[in-house]
């Protein structure tokens, strides 16, 4: 059962059973009336219409996003309104169905008890609306946890893999007599990106700068190997430096089309690297490198293959959810793209 059904069936049984707690209880003094059905059944329609106008207030202004205290003023606030509110529909709803009685039920005190009830009420409503979301909250880190885990063996074992690691430093060894400078600058990368890729479990997402200097960093490397065979481009926008990403995500794209496009090709070919804002305030990552589109890089996982990319899409639908999007498709016949889309805020749940 998705998020919306099981809310909307949470929220029907629920104030229906208030409804009928209520007829039970007046059954027992003196008998049930179409009047007192009708009576008790608006009312509940009015708890379940006011709750759902709150709880679009609360994912509306991010609410749970909020700091505790601010959380709980706001909700203390918005349950005083409701509680008023309640007491004047409960007076619309006498007066529809002619229980009003004037004398009784517009004295202070009888005022004062309705809008006690009607708040607490609302109070407990809210403490499980509230309750429910922090620990599905919870629930998703854990499963992150557990994913970004399991992604960090994967790209130790087989994404940033011992071929990569053998050619860089067979390329690093040429360098030594011909141009140790240079040689210098192959080793801090390397160590660069080693060094990043063990530390990419301790944040869910980091700054763009910081993901894209990896990049070029590998980039840098994997050029002294392809030498002219590699022609590598960057169209980055400045906007895109007001993101967060995941760690290591474009690098393992960058990597992937390294692996499954360049490397296959005799002549070697291009990359480019595009990242912007988009009209909607997204970020969209873009990586065309020359080479066409097999079925087989999805489907096969012998030797990690296909990892990079089933990796991306979990990490990118635990983060974001469906805010985000993920998609590779050929550009013509020369050129591969594999487009990525991710919000400017990380992590709501509604």
């Amino acid at each position: 059962m998705n998020r919306i059904r099981l809310y909307w069936s949470l929220q029907i049984l629920g104030w229906s059973s208030y409804a009928l707690i209520n007829l039970f209880f007046v059954s027992l003094d003196r008998g049930i009336s179409t009047v007192q059905i009708g009576a008790f059944t608006s009312l509940a329609a009015f708890y379940l219409i006011s709750t759902h106008i709150f709880r679009n207030i609360v994912k509306k202004y991010d609410w749970l996003n909020l700091t505790f205290s601010r959380l709980l003023i706001n909700t203390l606030i918005g349950l005083g309104l409701l509680s008023v509110f309640n007491m004047i529909a409960q007076i619309i709803i006498n007066l529809i169905f002619d229980t009003l009685d004037p004398e009784v039920d517009f004295r202070p005190v009888v005022i004062s008890v309705n809008i006690f009830v009607s708040f607490l009420f609302y109070s407990l409503w809210s403490m499980l609306y509230f309750l429910f979301h922090f620990l599905d909250n919870y629930n998703q880190s854990l499963k992150y946890q557990a994913k970004i885990n399991e992604i960090q063996l994967n790209h130790l074992k087989s994404q940033l893999n011992p071929h990569f690691i053998f050619n860089a430093l067979n390329s690093v060894r040429a360098l030594v007599d011909e141009d140790p400078k240079k040689a210098k600058l192959a080793i801090t990368q390397l160590s660069n990106i080693l060094r990043f890729s063990l530390m990419m479990d301790r944040k869910r997402t980091i700054d763009f700068e910081d993901e894209i200097n990896t990049v070029k960093d590998y980039l840098n490397l994997e050029s002294i190997r392809f030498e002219e065979r590699l022609a590598i481009k960057y169209n980055i926008e400045p906007a895109a430096y007001d993101f967060k990403v995941p760690p290591m995500m474009l690098q393992t794209i960058v990597e992937n089309a390294i692996k499954h496009g360049i490397s296959n090709r005799v002549k070697g070919g291009v990359i480019e690297v595009k990242c912007y804002e988009g009209i909607t305030d997204d970020l969209v990552i873009q990586v065309k490198n020359s080479g066409q589109l097999k079925s087989s890089v999805f489907s096969k996982k012998r030797d990690g293959e296909g990892h990079g990319i089933s990796n991306t899409i979990q990490r990118l639908k635990l983060i974001y959810g469906n805010r985000s999007s993920f998609k590779i498709y050929n550009s013509g016949d020369e050129f591969v793209v594999t487009e990525i889309k991710i919000p400017k805020q990380s992590l709501t749940l509604g």
